[in-house]
């Protein structure tokens, strides 16, 4: 079972998007829909994001 992350920076009303180690992403209102991700992508990601 993967365990999701909700950021602290995330709002109380559930507009989050969490994170699985080692698995990927997905939006908490949908959470049946994973983007799974690479260690590499997750890196290119957090790159663009923040850039």
């Amino acid at each position: 079972m993967t365990r999701w992350r909700k950021s602290s920076y995330s709002a109380s009303d559930g507009n989050c998007v969490e994170v699985g180690r080692g698995v990927g992403i997905r939006d908490s209102k949908a959470p049946s829909v994973e983007l799974p991700l690479t260690a590499a992508q997750w890196t290119l990601l957090l790159r663009l994001v923040r850039s």
